[in-house]
């Protein structure tokens, strides 16, 4: 899993995260935006109850995942700017939902990373979440 998360995640969520730190306020928006709608795809649509506290992040990583190989293999993950910020956030996805589940237990840069990837995602969805409500 680590070699997979390596050769798929790795690169993209690190890209992500540097150009969100390095974004003004309302493109920062936009990053939230990209993440929040990541997460929500990757959401399972019927909640399991069979799934446990480790499973739950570990079934999101993988959809997270799978989204990210299949727009590689459709030529669709680097076709603009656009289509790489959305690659990338799942990839992003991907490698939080694997931290939370401490997957990367015995990986010290993968965790450090995927803390990162972890306070992203917890701000963009906060954020999105206060949006939407002050919306409606």
């Amino acid at each position: 899993m680590i070699r997979e998360d390596r050769k798929y995640l790795e690169v993209r969520a690190q890209r992500l995260l540097k150009g969100y730190l390095s974004s003004d306020l309302p493109r920062k928006h936009r990053y939230y935006e990209v993440i929040a709608g990541a997460v929500a795809a990757c959401e399972p649509a019927v909640f399991d109850p069979n799934l446990d506290d480790a499973q739950r992040p570990q079934a999101v990583a993988e959809a997270a995942l799978n989204i990210v190989k299949h727009r590689q293999l459709q030529s669709i993950a680097d076709k603009d700017q656009v289509a790489a910020l959305i690659t990338d956030a799942y990839a992003t996805v991907a490698i939080a939902n694997r931290r939370a589940s401490a997957a990367y237990g015995s990986d010290d840069d993968l965790q450090q990373l995927g803390t990162a990837a972890v306070h992203l995602v917890t701000i963009a969805t906060s954020f999105m979440s206060g949006t939407t409500r002050e919306g409606a």
